[in-house]
């Protein structure tokens, strides 16, 4: 009976000795893109098991200032890093997109109608004009739903969110008064209403919340099965969030060398207006040659294979031309 337990505990320390360790990546950021980037750390592990991503989903903010600190190996954005916050950077940091989406505005009414709202009207429910489900200008654009006199409750973002930027750039773009006011950005001082953590704290506030309204990724959406409004789009169109609105979006985007760019209420007559784009956020230059490697084949895979798991979670793939665009880029990462 010893000797059993000797020979097994030796084949236990012989196989542990043997075994290569497995290289952890960190990274954190965006909670948009959160649902597909799991689905892909998984899938991955498939691919090399020498490697683990471990992907913290804090928001956009704290994966901007993340990657500025260093304490992760990639951070995550749905909004483009400033001009002043890439100086600050210790190195170059390029901007890897890597799929799309729609930002969709939801509520919480009895019997879940499809609503039509238009840029005004938007601005005007979260600068806190429209306090009212049955006033006049929402009544004017829903001549067939009967809208109750309840209060609405506006629910944003309460941490540092690309979802905030995405529908912060749409509402600057829609509204001069929002603009002026309060701007776009990952945070904004809001004019109204309460906070709530992560794409996933929004829409389960507005699921509990009787005549709220918010604003959540369109697989948040889906996945707690929440009504979303149609949007007028610049061409005057009323368009619902889909794959292909926000196909319709990316195909009209002027998208520059740095891949910063903005996909709100652009031209297209099916363009979804409040669509926006996600990036990872890497250094040119990686401190760790083999973790710098083991990046850069991830990037690979995500680029080419990852792309055909987007429209199963709802997210718009990116088109061909840019992603042999974002192949070249992330040749330029040394290690």
């Amino acid at each position: 009976m010893t000797f059993t337990l000797l020979c097994l505990s030796g084949c236990l320390l012989a196989a542990q000795w043997g075994a290569p360790a497995q290289m952890l990546i960190n990274g954190a950021g965006a909670t948009f893109p959160n649902p597909l980037y799991s689905k892909w750390f998984d899938e991955y592990a498939k691919v090399d098991p020498s490697v683990r991503f471990n992907y913290t989903s804090i928001g956009s903010g704290g994966g901007q200032k993340q990657i500025l600190e260093q304490t992760v190996d990639f951070g995550a954005s749905d909004s483009p890093m400033s001009e002043a916050n890439l100086a600050r950077a210790p190195g170059k940091i390029l901007h890897i997109p890597t799929v799309a989406g729609a930002v969709a505005v939801t509520y919480n009414l009895p019997g879940s109608p499809r609503l039509r709202l238009d840029g005004a009207a938007v601005a005007g429910i979260f600068l806190g004009r429209i306090t009212q489900w049955n006033d006049r200008r929402l009544r004017a654009l829903n001549p067939d739903v009967s809208l109750p006199g309840s209060d609405i409750v506006v629910v944003h973002r309460s941490d540092g969110s690309g979802t905030t930027y995405i529908f912060t750039d749409y509402l600057s773009s829609a509204s001069r008064e929002w603009e002026t006011r309060v701007g776009r950005n990952a945070s904004v001082k809001w004019p109204t209403g309460p906070g709530a953590k992560g794409n996933e704290g929004v829409s389960g506030e507005v699921k509990q919340l009787p005549g709220a309204i918010g604003y959540v990724n369109l697989a948040y959406l889906h996945e707690n099965k929440l009504p979303y409004a149609e949007i007028q789009n610049a061409a005057g169109v009323f368009v619902a969030p889909s794959l292909e609105s926000v196909a319709e979006a990316l195909a009209a985007a002027k998208i520059p060398d740095d891949f910063r760019f903005s996909m709100v209420n652009l031209p297209g007559e099916r363009a979804y207006p409040i669509s926006g784009a996600t990036w990872l956020l890497v250094y040119e230059r990686q401190k760790d040659p083999a973790k710098g490697r083991k990046l850069v084949e991830f990037l690979n895979w995500a680029s080419t294979k990852g792309e055909a798991m987007a429209p199963a979670l709802d997210y718009a793939p990116l088109p061909d031309t840019l992603r042999a665009r974002i192949l070249e880029r992330i040749k330029a990462i040394r290690y």
